[in-house]
């Protein structure tokens, strides 16, 4: 599966980014850099999950002050910031649906569907689809979250075990489990009409 230029970066680009956390961690006011480079790919993150535009404003402002105020603790792990950023995120979310002030929702696009099917080794139909969209339905918060940096983020599974704080290794069997889970899933739904 090919990746998404817009979470893989180049060693200059990493290095460049390091330099940023390293003014960062000496003055909060050169936070800026690392605030511009990825304020809409967290906002993204979270707006794709909840359908609330102001609500998710609000959480990825949440997402960023926690950054900056907690950058000291920050450790580079051989993967851009943004594994650190999508951590906070996915906690500050997480618990936005716990105190229920938002309500979690999966946008989708008809690309990254495909993958899914093709994944799933399915042909690709307007029926399959719609299966697929119910199949979703039957995962866990969780499982999930793995579905959509997988297939709709494009994630690497180095990145993956990172913001989900396991090995990439594990990234890996989680998301083939989840595949199977998925067939499995299709096959049923498929057969209930």
């Amino acid at each position: 599966m090919p990746v998404n230029p817009i979470y893989h970066h180049t060693e200059d680009r990493l290095l460049q980014e390091l330099e940023w956390i390293k003014r960062a961690k000496e003055d909060p006011r050169s936070f800026e850099p690392l605030y511009n480079k990825y304020y809409e790919q967290i906002f993204r993150y979270i707006y794709q999950r909840m359908d609330d535009k102001d609500m998710a404003h609000d959480i990825t402002s949440q997402v960023f002050l926690k950054a900056m105020n907690n950058i000291q603790k920050y450790e580079y792990r051989g993967v851009p910031f943004a594994s650190w950023l999508y951590r906070i995120a996915k906690s500050e979310l997480y618990q936005s649906f716990r105190d229920e002030k938002a309500t979690r929702t999966v946008n989708v696009e008809t690309v990254s569907l495909s993958d899914m099917i093709e994944e799933i080794e399915e042909d690709i139909s307007e029926e399959s689809r719609t299966v697929l969209l119910k199949a979703i339905a039957e995962l866990s918060e969780d499982e999930v979250q793995m579905i959509e940096m997988r297939f709709f983020e494009k994630r690497s599974f180095k990145e993956i075990g990172d913001i989900l704080e396991i090995t990439e290794n594990n990234a890996k069997v989680k998301a083939h489990r989840i595949i199977q889970k998925m067939k499995k899933l299709f096959n049923e739904i498929g057969y209930e009409k």
